[in-house]
């Protein structure tokens, strides 16, 4: 498992994305649609004051951060040892390990594993690095249905959308309109919707389950993610709120794992205080309804045939930047999109990305590179305002990142030539470091002091300093220097009482 060359553009990266406009062109399509930014305040808002209240109860919140934060860093440094540990853990309890550098390879390994099982569809857990690859299209691409099982994940199915949102995909939709599309959809690929559908939520979700229930039982190979991979024992962890998973994860005969390196905890110890911050983080509970651990191959009882695929796809690349390798501490929590102004007004579909949002607008850029203009344009779609920090259950420094991309984007744009800003700064030291030269420069501007006759301010500079003139008065240069005048007043004094001042 290599990294790209640095500096490259990304291949191997999926397509949907591309030719996206840049973030503020996209926002400003999104601002326009004013019953999403209702379902969105509104969702936000409610997610936001359940986590402030479970979070509250704990007198140890912060230790427990801290706690998150430095395992992180711990197994981002050793890494490859943990990887490694997994994948002999893992394989000595009956499971398959594949190893995917890019999105290409993945699919690869996946459409051939559920192509050698006969089987033309399967059913998926809610996963985010699914649908990095864009898993879904080359399974469709090769003539394998994939159905979305969790229950936003299906409502974008249905509708031929795209997640908005880390935990709640649809939460760009509001429930009059899920029930429009399950009337619509549902009997097109599937058990339809039952007559006289509501949009009460009870009804929706009743609609749901009885149209996965079919899937689920038929279904002979299940795909999902993971959201904690132990080293010591190689087991797999699914945390969810609906049972979905479950039924995924022991019903069919095969199971396919898509599961990202930075996944990788190193021991069980570990484990209990993610499962202590990713709930209360990211849908405001305790703990989980289902969390489901699954370890290789048990005998008699659930999948008989067990594959892990580990998928680096530039996570590597990222690991090596050692300020932006902080951003695969996050394990997806989607806190950090609660509380961002710019995401609640802005939505989820401007990024570009499956994953939006403050975490998006630091990961994606490193993921794919910055050769698009949404991907050059996503380390701007932040006020910098911290909050996405406040709540980041493993502490990633966010506005310091993406102050960091900032920097990179711009370095890039300039192909290696200096700035004019660097340009002058190199002229200001260079007239700074002789006591002559800054005399001729302060000479010079007193001159100048003539030709602005009664005027006391300058109006807009061209060229390169316009930008700066356009929004301050500059004064004009006086008519006399400190050194002029100090001559002039104090000289003789000076003179008399030596040495320097």
């Amino acid at each position: 498992m290599t990294a790209l060359d640095h500096g490259h553009p990304h291949v191997g990266v999926t397509s949907t994305f591309v030719g996206m406009p840049k973030f503020p062109e996209a926002a400003r399509t999104e601002l326009a649609n004013t019953t999403q930014r209702r379902n969105l305040a509104h969702a936000t808002g409610i997610i936001r004051t359940k986590r402030a209240g479970v979070v509250g109860e704990l007198d140890n919140w912060e230790e427990l951060r801290l706690a998150a934060e430095a395992i992180k860093n711990r197994t981002l440094h050793h890494l490859d040892d943990h990887l490694v540990r997994f994948e002999e853990n893992a394989t000595k309890a009956g499971a398959v390990v594949h190893w995917a550098r890019d999105a290409e390879e993945a699919n690869r390994i996946v459409v051939d594993l559920v192509r050698a099982t006969g089987s033309d569809e399967v059913v998926k857990v809610k996963s985010m690095a699914t649908q990095e690859i864009e898993l879904n299209e080359a399974l469709e691409a090769a003539g394998i249905d994939a159905w979305e099982t969790d229950l936003a994940e299906l409502i974008v199915q249905l509708g031929d959308d795209w997640p908005s949102h880390i935990l709640v995909p649809a939460i760009h939709r509001n429930r009059s309109e899920v029930r429009e599309i399950f009337l619509r959809r549902m009997k097109e690929v599937g058990r339809p919707a039952p007559d006289g559908l509501t949009d009460d939520p009870e009804r929706l979700a009743e609609a749901a389950r009885l149209h996965l229930r079919e899937k689920f039982l038929r279904a002979r190979v299940g795909i999902s993610g993971a959201n904690f991979a132990v080293a010591d024992t190689g087991s797999l962890v699914v945390v969810e709120s609906e049972g979905n998973g479950r039924m995924c994860l022991t019903l069919p005969e095969t199971l396919i794992s898509v599961v990202g390196i930075e996944k990788i905890l190193p021991t069980w110890a570990d484990l209990e205080v993610f499962l202590q911050v990713l709930p209360r983080s990211s849908t405001g509970e305790r703990e989980n309804p289902y969390t489901s651990v699954w370890t290789g191959v048990t005998p008699g009882d659930g999948p008989q045939n067990v594959h892990i695929v580990l998928l680096d796809n530039h996570r590597t690349d990222v690991l090596a930047d050692t300020v932006g390798r902080a951003a695969l501490r996050c394990i997806r929590c989607s806190a950090c999109l609660n509380v961002c102004p710019v995401y609640e007004r802005a939505g989820g579909h401007a990024y570009g990305s499956v994953y939006p949002g403050p975490i998006g607008a630091i990961l994606t850029p490193q993921l794919r590179g910055t050769t698009s203009a949404v991907d050059r344009s996503l380390p701007y779609a932040s006020s910098l305002c911290g909050a996405c920090f406040d709540v980041c259950p493993v502490r990633i420094p966010i506005p310091d990142l993406l102050v960091h991309l900032r920097t990179r984007v711009v370095d890039e744009h300039r192909g290696g030539l200096p700035s004019a800003e660097a340009a002058a700064m190199k002229a200001g030291a260079w007239m700074f470091a002789d006591h002559r030269r800054l005399e001729a420069a302060q000479k010079a501007a007193t001159t100048s002091h003539r030709f602005f006759g009664r005027r006391t301010t300058i109006g807009a500079i061209p060229g390169p300093l316009s930008g700066w003139s356009s929004a301050r008065d500059i004064p004009v240069p006086p008519a006399e220097t400190f050194r002029d005048w100090w001559k002039r007043e104090r000289g003789k004094d000076s003179d008399a009482a030596g040495g320097d001042r």
